[in-house]
């Protein structure tokens, strides 16, 4: 296993084990998390952000990680992220409150190393999917033309 993919692993135990100064330190001073699908990049002392809106959100929050691909300096990662939500998820566009439902979502990560620090975190969270298995999606049925 390159040191690369140690250090994204490591990452990911950071985050399950709600560890989020351990979480942050993994970053270089001017790297970033990028959460795509809620249109919200986060910097500095901001990145621990992620890791307590999640934790709030499915306590018993698991990344499986299904796929590393490590091509030096770029590590993906294909995921599901499985947990129950029993409490409130907060998004830029708002808070959704606990529907004690369980996820298992795809995801994409694709992180950007230099010098054993992670510069980028692109995470690409399939949110459709979340949000139906929240059972927050309106009525699209409504809106679909056969």
């Amino acid at each position: 296993m390159s040191q690369n993919e140690q250090i994204i692993r490591e990452l990911y135990q950071r985050a399950e084990e709600q560890d989020t100064a351990g979480f942050m330190a993994l970053f270089a001073p001017e790297g970033y998390f990028h959460d795509i699908s809620a249109g919200q990049k986060y910097v500095g002392a901001e990145i621990g952000k992620t890791v307590d809106i999640y934790a709030t959100a499915f306590p018993d929050m698991h990344r499986a990680l299904e796929e590393v691909i490590v091509m030096g300096d770029v590590v993906v990662v294909q995921l599901s992220l499985n947990g129950t939500h029993n409490g409130p998820l907060v998004l830029p566009a708002g808070t959704i409150p606990a529907t004690q439902q369980t996820i298992k979502t795809p995801c994409c990560d694709v992180f950007r190393l230099r010098d054993g620090k992670v510069m980028s975190f692109d995470c690409y969270t399939a949110a459709t999917i979340l949000f139906a298995q929240l059972g927050v999606l309106g009525n699209l049925s409504a809106a679909l033309r056969p």
